[in-house]
């Protein structure tokens, strides 16, 4: 003959209320929030308040805890994030320096062939038309990204709308039943 596992009972030294079952309280100590230490003292089952009370409580601490969790996970992210940074920007203001070069050079080599101030005004005035090119592109590029940002008020509307409209269906529905 089996023996039929017994189905657990309600056992109120325990967090959960179940036997065996662990939570994020102790079974006895302080820690123990007072509803649970409420339905302790009198020997029964917790009040559906209790019970309530206790969700919230585990629920808070979750949150309180993925807070915490997220805080941890961003700093350590910054501390990477602001070396790479770091690097980057070196990276840059050096390809900044070797671009002056590449454009004295540009400057010196045309000088074998026209005046050296003239050499120096024709790449000058290259950088400038490039700049401007640039400058065109980037401004067209600016405004076709500016026309689709979103509206928040247009979407709190809809939504405000739309929040209406449920409403009031579910009132014509409950009114006629």
């Amino acid at each position: 003959m089996t023996q039929q596992p017994s189905t657990p009972s309600f056992d109120p030294e325990q967090p959960s209320g179940l036997p065996g079952a662990e939570g994020p309280y102790p079974a006895r100590g302080e820690d123990v929030p007072a509803a649970a230490r409420a339905a302790r003292a009198r020997g029964t089952q917790p009040t559906l308040g209790e019970l309530v009370a206790r969700i919230s409580e585990n629920v808070s601490g979750l949150v309180s805890g993925e807070i915490a969790l997220a805080k941890a996970k961003a700093q350590e992210m910054g501390k990477k994030a602001g070396l790479g940074a770091g690097l980057l920007a070196a990276a840059g203001v050096l390809a900044l320096y070797a671009l002056g070069f590449l454009f004295g050079s540009a400057a010196s080599g045309l000088a074998n062939v026209v005046a050296p101030w003239l050499a120096k005004l024709i790449v000058a005035l290259v950088i400038l038309v490039v700049c401007g090119i640039l400058a065109l592109i980037g401004k067209s590029r600016l405004q076709a990204g500016l026309k689709d940002v979103p509206a928040p008020q247009e979407g709190l509307k809809h939504d405000i709308q739309t929040a209406k409209v449920a409403i009031k269906s579910g009132i014509e529905k409950g009114s006629e039943k």
